[in-house]
């Protein structure tokens, strides 16, 4: 049986606006896999998509399934890119059945990450905050052209429109990176309900101040004081293994090291 060198934690909101909740998440500590999925808010069925994500995904938590790697991981999300296509299809008006995901998978020395529009995954190593997701938004790649402030992104019109999404297009575009792991890294996978509502530095002092059993809770009580319009979700990882001074092993993926910008 795996002895397990982490913990986790989660939970998801309604948020203060919406009937429904179209996030959804999965907590699969036993093999070191974890999920959050955003049903495209506006667009049919978004909790359908969410769901079906994480529904696909527990099928590799078998017992004997650790390590998952980023190529099943892959494969699971695209089979389901496939099913929402399928079922828009039979939509009496055009529609897209869609979501967003991330997924962080642990192997032996590495954390991996694959995602799909903008909801994200942060690591704090040493009371440092590190964003390891890159949204697919148009804002963005507004702020990566130099064209728009991080500050000003969040409150742009444009700050709900993403690029990517399982169940918008036949082909999916999935980016995965993978990172050493250390001793007491501290992950946080979250939907943009959360982020909208609480800036890096401030999730950074959650990570730092809080236990983590209690973080998600906090998270979401934060959120709904500041009356979050979305569906909110968190999901936080520690890991408590041995640190691990080797570079990732290759798993066909780019790997990045601590050379990633900080949010201080």
């Amino acid at each position: 049986m795996l002895k397990q060198k982490w913990v986790s934690s989660a939970r998801t909101d309604i948020g203060t606006v919406r009937k429904i909740n179209e996030d959804d998440f999965l907590d699969a500590s036993e093999v070191a896999m974890w999920c959050v999925a955003d049903g495209m808010g506006g667009h049919q069925k978004g909790d359908v998509a969410s769901r079906m994500i994480c529904d696909y995904l527990k099928c590799l938590a078998t017992p004997e399934s650790y390590p998952i790697t980023p190529t099943q991981v892959k494969e699971r999300i695209n089979q389901v890119n496939e099913r929402l296509i399928a079922l828009a299809d039979t939509q009496p008006e055009s529609s897209v059945i869609g979501s967003t995901v991330v997924v962080l998978v642990f192997d032996q020395q590495s954390a991996h990450c694959i995602w799909a529009g903008d909801s994200r995954i942060y690591r704090l190593r040493q009371n440092q905050l590190t964003r390891l997701t890159r949204d697919h938004s148009q804002v963005e790649e507004l702020v990566e052209a130099g064209l728009l402030s991080a500050e000003d992104a969040e409150s742009h019109p444009a700050a709900n429109v993403i690029t990517r999404a399982v169940g918008a297009h036949e082909e999916l575009d999935l980016d995965v990176i993978s990172v050493p792991l250390q001793q007491g890294d501290i992950f946080l996978l979250c939907s943009d309900g959360l982020n909208k509502v609480m800036n890096d530095n401030e999730i950074a002092e959650y990570l730092i101040s809080h236990s983590l059993d209690a973080l998600p809770e906090l998270f979401i009580q934060t959120a709904l004081e500041r009356n979050a319009r979305d569906n909110v979700t968190a999901l936080t990882v520690k890991y408590d293994g041995v640190a691990t001074d080797g570079i990732a092993p290759n798993s066909g993926s780019p790997s990045l090291d601590d050379t990633l910008p900080l949010v201080r």
